[in-house]
């Protein structure tokens, strides 16, 4: 008898048009599907959380049809996954591939932590500087208080 290799993956139905996010840290799959808005989306969509990576050890991956996302949804992804990938995909074709990259300046998207802050008591767009890449710290513009990651709420 015959030792066939054994098939170790996962066939998952290819998608027309949307877009793929891959390399997600596994324990932040749930976070970039709640700040994206996923959970209560109608597009097909299919995730999957600690699978292998031989870059990262453990990953998840998120596919979403006919979503294509806007800079704003992509700083937020970048936000919570730094190292993840975007994937558009148009007529069953990757038509786009990149790095999220976390932006220098973070506009709109980020509430400030700090209850004192104006920002959080008048009609006023929050702006913050990023002031560390490798673990994610965000200096407000009014109030001057740092946000670490794990501080970090979206508006």
């Amino acid at each position: 008898m015959e030792n066939k290799e054994l098939r170790k993956e996962l066939q998952v139905s290819a998608i027309e048009n949307g877009s793929v996010i891959d390399h997600i840290p596994a324990d932040s799959v749930f976070q970039v599907i709640k700040i994206l808005g996923l959970e209560s989306a109608d597009n097909q969509i299919l995730f999957g959380t600690n699978l292998d990576s031989q870059k990262y050890g453990k990953k998840g991956i998120i596919k979403i049809s006919n979503k294509f996302f806007a800079p704003e949804e992509i700083n937020k992804i970048a936000l919570v996954a730094p190292q993840a990938t975007l994937i558009v995909i148009r007529d069953y074709k990757v038509t786009e591939k990149k790095q999220v990259e976390v932006p220098d300046e973070i506009l709109k998207i980020v509430k400030c932590f700090n209850p004192n802050c104006i920002t959080n008591h008048e009609q006023i767009q929050t702006r913050f500087e990023l002031v560390s890449k490798t673990e994610i710290k965000l200096h407000c513009y009014y109030c001057e208080k740092i946000t670490a990651k794990d501080n970090i709420v979206f508006v």
